[in-house]
């Protein structure tokens, strides 16, 4: 029996990348899950199918966690679907970046919506179903840039590092709920977002530079901190960032 069996999960971002592998982790260990994404069906569709060919349900979800609107569908999916949310995982990024001098409005509040206010709708939406169990795991996503800035990414890493205030606070208001708050910090995983670094062997040098294990990491070495997390070993863990990074925060 897997560790999540019979648990309902939301997954932001769940078509690519670590959210992708997220997703085909917590069906492996029984989850039925939601599939969130902004655009690109096709990923988020075949998702979809791999869950199900685990014998686990799955539905895929458009939609802009930055909207309203469309954070209540993403929830009510899950409540229609599943009859409840046990689990949900802020993962839905993006990254416009520019130098401060440079940056437009448009590039900063595209980032801050997606990263931060996200997460706050997702968080304020599911938790009210959550709280009527007595039960539920949050997870949200961070970012070194979170932690010690990033040049040129000055909108990423300030709402990374809100992220981490958020995920602080939602533990303290949630604690008497039965609901657990945390954060996750992967290094450098090998993603799309990472593709102009990785085609540059220079870029490459510098990057791998800064991990102790020098090599990134791939999108299934990350997902099973947050299978720890939503699982019964983590019922005593809230309120806490876990890096999973390679060490890169030791150079």
């Amino acid at each position: 029996m897997g560790r999540l069996e019979g648990k309902a999960a939301i997954v932001t971002g769940g078509g690519r990348g670590i959210g992708r592998a997220i997703c085909l982790a917590y069906a492996k260990e029984g989850a039925d899950v939601i599939v969130n994404y902004a655009s690109k069906d096709q990923p988020a569709q075949e998702v979809v199918e791999m869950v199900k060919q685990m014998g686990r349900k799955a539905v895929a979800v458009k939609g802009n966690v930055a909207q309203k609107a469309d954070v209540d569908k993403i929830i009510q999916t899950a409540i229609d679907h599943f009859g409840k949310i046990d689990i949900l995982v802020n993962n839905a990024g993006v990254s416009k970046p520019n130098m401060l001098y440079k940056m437009t409005e448009e590039q900063w509040n595209e980032v801050i919506d997606i990263q931060l206010k996200g997460p706050f709708l997702c968080i304020q939406a599911a938790s009210k179903h959550m709280m009527e169990k007595k039960y539920g795991r949050i997870i949200n996503v961070t970012s070194s840039a979170g932690l010690w800035g990033t040049k040129g990414q000055i909108n990423y890493s300030s709402a990374k590092g809100g992220i981490v205030a958020l995920t602080k606070s939602a533990a303290r208001e949630l604690a008497g709920h039965g609901i657990t708050v945390n954060v996750v910090q992967p290094g450098y995983v090998g993603t799309e977002m990472f593709d102009r670094v990785k085609a540059d062997p220079k870029l490459m040098e510098i990057y791998t530079g800064r991990i102790l294990l020098g090599r990134f990491a791939e999108p299934e070495e990350v997902a099973p901190t947050f299978v720890f997390l939503a699982s019964d070993e983590a019922n005593y863990i809230t309120g806490q960032l876990i890096c999973v990074d390679g060490g890169l925060g030791m150079t």
